[in-house]
């Protein structure tokens, strides 16, 4: 994608100071600017930046006077910061606004979807899928049969969306992901193996949910997997059978959720936790990261450690533990002296 600085000035309701005419084709740092490539200053640290960066032209406050000379074409906004994160969304809008269906890929004669609908390259759709508007499915992503997909939604390649997972709309799903996979479900025999309990149920993710990269979501034993409306998952994480993640969660990379565990809504979860099975954690409770979960928190609670217990009291713990010998060697001095 191309755009000239006026172009981009006009979008950000601001003026051009330099080349108005000026080919864009990037985004880039301050530092790290190359020609045709487009920058902003906002932070003062980063101010002797503009007067040797190779960038094509940069973002600036309207108030900014220069130094000394610059070579770069500016373009002048109430607020820099704003405006290229302004900038940022539409760039990412544009590289999302692809429509039309590429080949090879294979949708079923059965499929329904809306308008807009992008389909990679080597993509896979299966019998009774449902889509709604501005679906975008990206290279190698695969949709099991009777899956159903609401509006806005964009599945990055290698997605894998097993049958009956049913999507909300605005849904962001990303590379590598596995929605309604088996879940871990055995019954030992008399003779040490294992026999598998089938897993009939499915996986519900609601609006407004974004999954990070090669994070899987197992589908219910019965029942469905549920991720309620705003959730924002890391990259990484295991969402086992039968768990429930109220809306507006988010929880941070290479967490495990053990099955039929139920989180509440507003709950900020660190990277590296582990939740038992059948926990529940009620609403706005703030788990930190490597922590070990094996009962119910309540709502509001800030806990760390494994198993975890209340933060603040965990720091206090932790100043102890760490001078846990040197208490150790003052209380055999002590014993020593009373023999």
């Amino acid at each position: 994608m191309k755009f000239t600085t006026q172009q981009i000035a006009d979008l950000l309701d601001g003026t051009v100071d330099g080349d108005s005419s000026l080919e864009l084709k990037t985004l880039s740092k301050i530092e790290e600017g190359s020609e045709g490539s487009l920058s902003f200053l906002a932070n003062p640290k980063y101010t002797p930046y503009i007067y040797k960066t190779n960038a094509s032209a940069v973002i600036v406050n309207n108030d900014f006077k220069p130094e000394k000379e610059v070579s770069c074409t500016l373009i002048r906004v109430e607020d820099s910061y704003a405006a290229f994160s302004k900038l940022l969304e539409y760039y990412q809008a544009a590289k999302m606004s692809k429509e039309g269906i590429e080949h090879p890929s294979f949708i079923h004669e059965s499929v329904s979807h809306g308008d807009g609908l992008y389909v990679a390259a080597f993509a896979y759709i299966a019998e009774g899928v449902k889509m709604g508007d501005q679906v975008k499915v990206f290279s190698n992503v695969n949709i099991g049969e009777n899956v159903t997909i609401g509006n806005n939604v964009i599945l990055h390649s290698g997605a894998k969306i097993m049958s009956d997972t049913v999507i909300g709309n605005n849904v962001v799903i990303n590379s590598g992901c596995v929605i309604g996979a088996d879940g871990f479900g055995y019954a030992p025999n008399d003779d040490g193996t294992y026999s598998k309990v089938p897993q009939t149920g499915n996986v519900i993710i609601e609006d407004y949910v974004e999954i990070g990269a090669l994070t899987t979501i197992d589908r219910a034993t019965l029942g469905s997997t549920i991720i309620r409306s705003g959730v924002k998952l890391d990259n990484q994480i295991q969402v086992a059978h039968n768990v429930e993640i109220g809306a507006n969660t988010v929880i941070a990379s290479q967490t495990g959720i053990a099955g039929s565990s139920k989180i509440g809504k507003n709950c900020r979860i660190g990277g590296q936790v582990g939740v038992a099975g059948h926990i529940v954690i009620e609403d706005n409770v703030g788990i930190q990261a490597q922590s070990g979960i094996g009962k119910r928190l309540k709502s509001g609670s800030n806990v760390q450690g494994s198993p975890a217990f209340d933060y603040g009291d965990w720091n206090r713990s932790y100043v102890l533990f760490k001078n846990l010998r040197n208490i150790e060697s003052r209380i055999t001095d002590l014993e020593k002296k009373k023999v």
